[in-house]
């Protein structure tokens, strides 16, 4: 039985939806929606076409219904097809989006800014994820519900059962939330809504409809424990002599994660003595440049619920764009010491350090804060060194804790927001070979936003402020580190100071825009980072000294037009200065992206470096003039819908006299044989021909040699996946990666006049006569009759493949078992000189690392 009362209307523009409560037993979730408790509640539909036709009438009706009781949200989703035939059903992992799908949005918060969407695909594959800033979509969060749905000649049904325990809501005797239901037919590409929203809207939830109706629940606090069980085997190459590489080993790991609800509104995740053996490994790569890499965290605790640690610097997506208070990588990172060795002697040194616990407090509270605060305790790692039978330890990592804090309030419902934050690393450092690491680290931010006109225009600014504390060996090598080059002898606004223990910094953003309205769009930026700014110890930056301009704008046509379903436009410039004054850098870009009527795409662009001051090839030796570049791109995919799909893209840079040339060529293949199994191959082609690449610095009779060469760089790699959803909650994933790489150094020159006015009169090329190679040992003798010195040969080629086979079960909900087959094998070979063939038979000749792993949790709730 349902008590009914007012179902639907428009209410203005927000259009209305309310609620019928369950009063006897719920529905069942079958995906068949003929419960006797369903006839009661009235049906809503009337949905409006965004996408590709802006408010026109969908192709296919599509209808719902809203039910609730005590402990659950109920609803139903009639997707009408009049070609059920066609309907899409791909069975993929979850939050894929993929197929037919419906979705529905819950703002329970009804702060314009937040919202809970959960989806579900044509062959019942869930999608889940949280809405923050209005706009802002974050995939990681899992949260436990229910869905089934069902085909028949009608179209295909799908029905929902949400617990409030994945809510989050004040307690009152009335709820109003905000709500909308979408759908997406696959064949045609087609999005259509409940409450429309203009694809020139810069929001999304704020511009929800509403769901009324709903009286007399409360909230419910969760409490989920999750132990876990893990074994673990490993085979590899056995090294004589090494009592460390015995040709196998076995281990196992139990640990537990969990979630509490503190409040209504706030959430205690944690987890102790993780273990992600399931994730994915990195890609493989070659950094021949003076700055850190930078890779994607993929591992769960840390993945889930991050939006709310994120703070970048820096809009947009160029090279500073990755700059953040926070970059949770550094959490349970490799070791940072590595012990010499003799000749005689043996390590065993942990490849990660071990995270002890860690723990997220996160939410937001009824009268607008947003709260994050995360604290993690790794290990004291030790390395156990062997000479001959006779063990010592060493200290390799000592014990660190790192802490988070953000905040954030909004006001005038959400269109203005304030916030900061705060991070804090200490290393309980005991032991003098870790004395170079920094005892603490902090620092701090604080950024603001301002919309108006419906969010059309914004305003924002943000700042950074950092405090290092350490050894005077410890900030010594940071002024010395790759971000900022305080050495350098041409950089006169710098000073080196060995005698300091405390090192501080600032940074900052400011910017604002047009970022809705229409069809145009445009903005701007500045950004800087001072000297003395460091964020690596749980941030990450790339480098310091510089302000940055940036200056963009865009044009979008989102309805088709001719052969074209939709085209956007983009131009951008850049500049940027160090903190003397310095003019470093300028350029330009032009882009465009485009689907055609038979849903290919279609992108292309280019740039223009008009010149470019090199500040750190040098490795802390003086800046050198780069002159500038022209840079292009162009890809085009066929239809995305197909079980076939291809795609080509290639990319190339075309330096002024010849400085550097680089193409890259890049093939896609997904075929889909079968709704339930993708099969995707995506060989990548890259030569880059430069003029000058850092080889070392010679020290000699008190001064210093830049001694640097041309390279030629040859690398080929291919990403290969297979996914096979045998149900919605059994899935088994491959990905596979060889990578084999060449660098061939050439032409051996030394600096003699850096920043002269022509690039190329900075160099002293030695001649045939001044250079000569031995093979015995593998080096090069230099004598130009100015200086004399040796080098070892740095030609090498690098060969590597990595590989993952994960087979996931969610047995029951929130619980999964995992078996899991990673293969690595890596080796390098001294000859620079790439030959496709002979990468692949030193690759294939290489004793594989294999780790076999079965995991195993299990979701306790109360």
């Amino acid at each position: 039985m349902v008590l009914v009362t007012q179902s639907f209307l428009l209410f203005g523009q927000k259009r209305v939806y309310t609620a019928s409560r369950i009063i006897d037993k719920p529905p069942v979730i079958d995906g068949v929606i003929t419960d006797n408790e369903w006839k009661g509640a009235v049906w809503a539909g009337d949905f409006t076409q965004r996408e590709p036709y802006e408010n026109e009438k969908p192709s296919q009706k599509t209808s719902f219904k809203v039910l609730y009781d005590d402990n659950f949200l109920y609803v139903a989703i009639k997707a009408h097809d009049t070609e059920p035939d066609k309907i899409e059903r791909r069975l993929t992992r979850r939050d894929s989006f993929e197929g037919d799908w419906v979705g529905i949005g819950i703002s329970s918060y009804n702060d314009n800014l937040t919202g809970f969407s959960f989806s579900a695909n044509a062959a019942g594959v869930k999608g889940d994820a949280i809405l923050t800033n209005d706009s802002d979509f974050d995939e990681t969060w899992d949260p436990v519900w229910f869905v089934k749905v069902s085909i028949d000649d009608n179209g295909w049904c799908t029905e929902m059962k949400i617990p409030y325990n994945q809510l989050r809501f004040a307690k009152m005797e009335e709820h109003v939330w905000g709500f909308e239901v979408q759908r997406k037919l696959f064949r045609k590409e087609e999005l259509s809504l409940w409450q429309m929203i203009p694809v020139d809207a810069s929001g999304w939830v704020s511009r929800w409809g509403e769901l009324n109706g709903i009286v007399n629940i409360n909230p419910r606090k969760e409490i989920e424990i999750i132990p876990y069980g893990m074994l673990k085997y490993e085979s590899f190459e056995k090294e004589e002599g090494n009592p460390f590489s015995t040709g196998s080993k076995t281990g196992y790991n139990v640990g537990v994660d969990g979630k509490i609800a503190i409040t209504n509104d706030l959430t205690l995740n944690f987890t102790a003595n993780p273990d992600f053996g399931q994730v994915e490994a990195d890609p493989s790569e070659v950094n021949l440049s003076a700055f850190e890499s930078f890779f994607e965290e993929k591992r769960p605790f840390f993945v889930e619920g991050s939006s709310i640690y994120d703070y970048p610097l820096t809009d947009g997506n160029g090279p500073f764009s990755r700059d953040n208070l926070f970059y949770s990588r550094r959490i349970g990172i490799r070791p940072h010491y590595d012990p010499d060795l003799s000749d005689d002697e043996y390590i065993d040194i942990p490849e990660f350090t071990r995270i002890l616990g860690a723990v997220k407090l996160s939410g937001k509270t009824r009268n607008g804060w947003s709260i994050g605060v995360l604290e993690s305790v790794t290990n004291k790692e030790v390395a156990t060194i062997d000479n001959d039978g006779e063990r010592r330890k060493i200290a390799v990592e000592p014990t660190t804790n790192y802490f988070n804090a953000r905040l954030q309030k909004d006001f005038n419902e959400g269109n203005t927001q304030i916030g900061g934050m705060f991070t804090a690393t200490n290393r309980f450092i005991s032991d003098t070979t870790l004395e170079f690491l920094p005892t603490s680290a902090y620092t701090a931010g604080a950024d603001f936003v301002k919309f108006w006109d419906e969010k059309a225009y914004y305003i924002s600014g943000k700042t950074v402020f950092s405090v290092i504390n350490g050894s005077e060996e410890a900030i010594t090598d940071i002024q010395e580190s790759s971000q900022h080059y305080f050495q350098r002898p041409d950089a006169d606004h710098l000073e080196l100071d060995t005698t300091l223990t405390t090192l501080s910094g600032n940074g900052g953003t400011i910017g604002g825009g047009k970022i809705g309205g229409g069809h145009w769009s445009f903005g701007g930026w500045t950004t800087w980072r001072s000297p003395g700014l460091e964020l690596n110890d749980m941030g990450y930056m790339r480098i310091s000294d510089f302000f940055n301009q940036v200056l963009w704008a865009g044009y979008r046509i989102w309805e088709p037009v001719g052969i074209f379903r939709r085209i956007n436009f983009d131009v951008s410039s850049w500049s940027g200065w160090d903190f003397s004054g310095l003019y470093l850098y300028n350029g330009y870009e032009f882009s465009a992206n485009m689907q055609f009527t038979n849903y290919w795409r279609l992108g292309t662009g280019m740039n223009r470096e008009i010149f470019d001051i090199n500040r750190h090839e040098l490795r802390g030796g003086p800046a050198l003039r780069t002159p500038g570049s022209w840079g292009n791109w162009f890809y085009v995919s066929t239809d995305d819908r197909k079980k076939l799909k291809l795609s080509f893209s290639t990319y190339g840079i075309w330096g002024d006299d010849d400085y550097r040339k680089t193409r890259r060529i890049r093939f896609g293949v997904d075929y889909r044989p079968l709704d339930f199994i993708q099969l995707s191959v995506d060989p990548a082609y890259t030569r880059s021909d430069n003029f000058m690449i850092y080889v070392e610095t010679i020290e000699q009779d008190d001064k210093e040699i830049y001694l640097v060469s041309s390279i030629e760089r040859e690398y080929v790699s291919m990403d290969i996946r297979v996914d096979i959803g045998i149900t919605p909650d059994l899935s088994i994933q491959f990905w596979g990666q060889p990578f084999l790489f060449s660098g061939d150094y050439t032409e051996y020159k030394k600096v003699t006049d850096p920043m002269t006015s022509y690039f190329k009169d900075q160099y002293y090329i030695f001649s045939h006569d001044e250079i000569s190679f031995n093979a015995d040992d593998d080096t090069y003798t230099v004598d130009d009759g100015v200086d004399n010195f040796s080098f070892e040969n740095p030609d090498f080629s690098f060969y590597e493949f990595r590989s993952n086979l994960v087979v996931r079960w969610e047995y029951i909900p929130g619980s999964a078992a995992y078996l899991v087959w990673s293969q690595g094998r890596t080796g390098d070979h001294p000859d620079g000189s790439f030959s496709l063939s002979e990468n692949i038979d030193r690759l294939s000749s290489l004793t594989a690392h294999n780790v076999f792993l079965l995991k195993l949790s299990y979701r306790f709730s109360f």
